[in-house]
């Protein structure tokens, strides 16, 4: 069996003939296997979904319960029997309940990594290397100057701010699913054990990341009434609410965004940060290169980012590569859609991405 055999790309996305499935469609379809809840590989109205308890709940609570016609958990490292293949979900290290998919047919084994991440984080699953035939993998930070910093060392940053000035309200630019929480978890372990205030559209994610008892300690929606009070407190947001009315009101913001973009400084100047945080939850430059030799795969597939570096470096390790140029895949420097608010949280059919 050929690799396109087994997956080929349609306009919907990835697409396997003989299991008769999608992976992470960007438009509804009969069957698709999903890899994440970002918006941007997690769509609401498929026929059935296939994805990790987790992502199942996490589609639940952004696009409302009967976001597809029917659901089934895939507990990791348990193969399920889609016509004649099977896929096997495996952790992804991303976010809560994110997973890599690889199929096997015909002696052919295929991983679709979805977007993941080797750097340790407290709030899900570190991922694992996944031997295979084909890697397919995102490139968002698929360029060498995208070296992340240790991530333990930006809260550190953020910290010594904060007690540098605390009559100033920090407000942290974070997207709502996955990095906010996993900020929050980092800043706890670093010791922080005042309150975390939220905007209004973190408040259901990060609840339910408390319900499945990852620890965010005391954490608080900022009230209308709360904001010219919050002087030397953490205040984290959707990025789009940096620039919004929303902040105007804290007392002397110092703006922050967290995010791997805040590497390369003139997006922290166009975006008016003045605190950047390199924290990114998708591989770097040198753990893309890493992963790809880690599961020893002989051909790969890039499906979004900075694609062209990492086939290029590909070739010269002896390996056949090859750009799928996908599109609606979205990177970790685009807001979501339901960030654009002012306060209250995006109503449960709206559909913030990553």
């Amino acid at each position: 069996m050929r690799p396109t055999d087994l997956l080929c790309i349609t306009p919907a996305g990835l697409y396997c003939p003989p299991g008769d499935f999608h992976i992470d469609p960007v438009r509804p379809v009969a069957r698709a296997l999903v890899t994440h809840g970002h918006s941007d590989h997690a769509r609401a109205g498929h026929g059935a979904v296939l994805a990790t308890e987790e992502t199942l709940a996490i589609m639940a609570v952004r696009y409302g319960e009967r976001f597809a016609g029917s659901t089934q958990a895939a507990a990791l490292g348990r193969p399920v029997a889609m016509g004649d293949v099977t896929a096997t979900f495996h952790p992804a290290g991303h976010v809560l309940g994110s997973a890599q998919i690889a199929l096997e047919a015909g002696g052919l084994r295929i991983v679709a990594s979805g977007d993941y991440k080797r750097a340790e984080d407290p709030t899900c699953r570190p991922f694992e290397p996944v031997p295979c035939d084909v890697f397919i993998t995102e490139a968002t930070f698929g360029l060498p100057v995208f070296r992340h910093p240790d991530t333990r060392d930006e809260v550190r940053k953020l910290l010594a701010s904060v007690r540098l000035f605390p009559d100033r309200a920090h407000m942290v630019g974070a997207y709502a699913l996955g990095k906010a929480q996993r900020l929050m978890a980092l800043v706890r372990e670093a010791g922080w054990d005042e309150p975390i205030y939220i905007h209004g559209a973190l408040e259901k994610l990060t609840d339910f990341y408390v319900s499945r008892q990852i620890r965010l300690g005391d954490v608080r929606k900022v009230g209308a009434a709360d904001r010219a009070a919050l002087a030397g407190a953490i205040v984290i947001c959707p990025p789009s609410a940096l620039q919004d009315v929303w902040s105007r009101r804290f007392p002397d913001p110092v703006t922050a965004f967290a995010s791997g973009w805040m590497r390369v400084r003139a997006r922290a100047r166009q975006r008016g940060v003045e605190l950047p945080l390199v924290v990114s939850d998708h591989a770097d430059w040198d753990d893309l290169r890493r992963t790809i030799k880690e599961v020893g795969a002989g051909e790969i597939w890039v499906t979004h980012g900075q694609e062209d570096a990492l086939v290029h470096w590909c070739g010269t390790q002896g390996l056949k590569a090859k750009p799928l140029h996908m599109i609606g895949y979205g990177d970790e420097g685009e807001a979501e859609p339901g960030d654009v608010v002012s306060g209250e949280p995006p109503a449960a059919s709206e559909t913030p991405g990553p």
